[in-house]
C-alpha cells in the first residue's frame, strides 16, 4: 500500500534541523524530496566534534533518511537553471535561509510564483519575513531564550534553564509540516498554491498554548516549578528511589489521589484537614512532600513504576535516552543501513512520531551523500524535455 505523500515532490533548499526536519517528515509520510545543497553541503553534515563520520553526522542523519542529493551554485546561471527545472516539477518549495536571500538568488515566493502558480512554498526563519526582528539571527537556543521557554524552566531563584535538546528546532519543523500538508489539501481542492512563513518564535509560542494562555486570559506568568508540575500539587513531583534513581509522579485528579491513598496504606490522608483538598495539599506542600520522600525511598524505581501503573497512578521512571528507546514499539524506529559509518552502518532512526495504516511511516533508505543523486535527478529532467 502506497504512503499518503507518495507521488508528491519537494523541492528542499533548507539546511540545519528545522527545514530539514518539516522535509524528514513528508519524506517518511512517501514524498520525494530532493535536496539542493551549496557545494560545501549543509552545515550538518560534519556537525560536532566527532570527525569518524565524514558527512554523516547522527544531527545530519536525524532529518535526512531517504531524501535525494544535488550540490548546485545557485549563482551559477546553469547550475540555477537546473534549480528551477526541479523547483518547476515539484509540488513544494521549502527554505530557511535568512529574510530576503533566497529572493536574490532568484527563488523568491513571487518569483517562482510567475511560472510555478501551484507551488505551495513554505519559509521558515527566526522571526518571520514580516516582523520587525526579520534580519536578527537565530538558533535553536537563542529563541528558547526569545519565547520564554526558557523562563518556564527550571525551579523557582535558580537561573533560567535550556531544554536539553534542540526544541524549538524540531516543533518548528512539524509546525511547518503540517501547514503544508494543509495548503496540499487546499490546492487539491481549489488549484491554487499557498505562501507559508514559519516563525521559529510563533511556532514556540504555540507550543506553549498552556503557559501562555493563561497569562493572555488573566495577566499572570505561570510561576517556576522545577520539577512539580503545573498543577503546584506535592503529588506531582520528582522523588529520589531506593536505588538512586527518580521516578516522576503524576497524581493531579481526586481519584487518583484516594488510589494512591489505599496504595500506600495512608487512607487518613483522605481526612487529614492538611492534605484532604488540592489546595490544602498545595498550602501544606512541604509537609505532604516530605512524607512522600520517605515512602519513595523504600523501594526501587522499577518496582514504583510498575506497581502504582498497575493500579492506573500515573508514575514513571527518569530514564536517559537509550533506556527509553528500549520502551519504542516496533513502529517506532527505522532500520538504516548506511555505508562507511563506524561499525557496520546499521543505524535506527526516529520515526515520524505515529503510526497509520494503510500507509504507515518509514523509509529503509539512508540519507544522501552530498550530490550523490546528480546524474539521477540531470537525467530525470532531461527526460521531461523529450
Amino acid at each position: 500500500m502506497s504512503q499518503p505523500l507518495a507521488g508528491f515532490r519537494v523541492a528542499d533548499f533548507s539546511h540545519v534541523m528545522a527545514g530539514p526536519f518539516a522535509s524528514h517528515l513528508l519524506r517518511l509520510m512517501g514524498a520525494e524530496v530532493i535536496k539542493i545543497e551549496s557545494r560545501n553541503g549543509d552545515q550538518f553534515r560534519n556537525y560536532g566534534a566527532d570527525r569518524r563520520f565524514d558527512g554523516m553526522s547522527p544531527a545530519f542523519i536525524a532529518a535526512n533518511v531517504g531524501k535525494k542529493s544535488i550540490a548546485l551554485d545557485l549563482k551559477d546561471p546553469e547550475e540555477q537553471e537546473i534549480a528551477r527545472k526541479i523547483v518547476a516539477n515539484s509540488d513544494v518549495l521549502l527554505e530557511n535561509f535568512r529574510p530576503g536571500v533566497i529572493a536574490r538568488l532568484g527563488f523568491g515566493y513571487d518569483a517562482v510564483g510567475e511560472w510555478k502558480h501551484d507551488i505551495v512554498y513554505c519559509s521558515v526563519s527566526g522571526y518571520g519575513q514580516k516582523s520587525e526582528q526579520r534580519d536578527w539571527p537565530a538558533i535553536d537556543n537563542i529563541v528558547q531564550a526569545t519565547s520564554g521557554m526558557m523562563m518556564l524552566s527550571g525551579a523557582e531563584g535558580d537561573p533560567p534553564v535550556r531544554i536539553g535538546f534542540p526544541i524549538v528546532d524540531t516543533l518548528t519543523g512539524q509546525t511547518a509540516a503540517v501547514a503544508i500538508l494543509g495548503a496540499l489539501l487546499q490546492r487539491e481542492r481549489t488549484g491554487q498554491g499557498a505562501y507559508i512563513d514559519v516563525s521559529m518564535l510563533d511556532a514556540a509560542m504555540a507550543f506553549m498554548t498552556s503557559a501562555l494562555t493563561p497569562y493572555l486570559v488573566t495577566g499572570q506568568t505561570l510561576k517556576r516549578l522545577g520539577n512539580t508540575g503545573y498543577s503546584g500539587l506535592p503529588t506531582a513531583a520528582l522523588f529520589e528511589t531506593a536505588d538512586n534513581r527518580h521516578v516522576s509522579l503524576g497524581v493531579v485528579q481526586e481519584n487518583q489521589f484516594a488510589a494512591l491513598c489505599r496504595h500506600l496504606g495512608r487512607e487518613d490522608w483522605l481526612k487529614d484537614p492538611r492534605f484532604a483538598t488540592p489546595d490544602a495539599r498545595r498550602a501544606n506542600f512541604d509537609a505532604m512532600f516530605a512524607q512522600l520522600e520517605k515512602i519513595f525511598r523504600t523501594r526501587d524505581a522499577d518496582q514504583w513504576e510498575r506497581e502504582l501503573s498497575a493500579v492506573n497512578i500515573p508514575c514513571g521512571k527518569i530514564r536517559h535516552v537509550g533506556e527509553a528507546a528500549e520502551l519504542c514499539g516496533s513502529q517506532a524506529l527505522l532500520d538504516v543501513n548506511i555505508e562507511g559509518l563506524p561499525g557496520d552502518g546499521a543505524v535506527a532512526v526516529p520515526n515520524a512520531g505515529f503510526d497509520m495504516e494503510p500507509g504507515a511511516p518509514g523509509t529503509a533508505e539512508p540519507p544522501p551523500r552530498l550530490d550523490q543523486n546528480r546524474e539521477e535527478i540531470l537525467q530525470w529532467l532531461a527526460s521531461l524535455e523529450e
